[in-house]
């Protein structure tokens, strides 16, 4: 009885504009790769060059306020690993500018962020044990 009070669901929309928008996320990070890729550049180095692009990406896109309306409409999807990590970095920095470099945008930004590494680092750690004791 009470179902017909709620709202509509919007789940299946949301997922569509959230893989839509993280698939051209990392579609254009992987035309990011192939450009560099077609200047002469390794496998290796257009990786790395690729990341530290989306990086930058991401970064001017939080400075510009377009990724934070970007994620309005994407929930997820703006949350690719490497642009969602320095949207969050980047946002938080600008956020807490005014307090200061040491209390404001250091403390601030690492608060944010340092779970994803202490996390990611142990995952790495329990990842290269696995792979030393039982993978050998």
């Amino acid at each position: 009885m009470s179902g017909r009070y709620a709202p509509k669901s919007k789940t299946p929309l949301n997922c569509l504009k959230a893989f839509l928008v993280g698939g051209a996320i990392c579609a254009g990070g992987q035309g990011i790769k192939e450009l560099y890729m077609s200047l002469g550049l390794g496998d290796d180095d257009a990786s790395t060059l690729c990341s530290v692009s989306l990086i930058i990406i991401g970064i001017l896109l939080t400075a510009l306020h377009i990724y934070s309306r970007l994620g309005k409409h994407a929930g997820a999807g703006s949350l690719v690993p490497i642009t969602g990590f320095a949207n969050a970095m980047a946002s938080a920095a600008i956020e807490f500018r005014s307090e200061g470099f040491v209390t404001g945008v250091g403390a601030k930004m690492f608060s944010i962020s340092g779970p994803v590494i202490v996390y990611g680092s142990l995952a790495a750690e329990i990842y290269g044990l696995i792979v030393l004791f039982f993978l050998k």
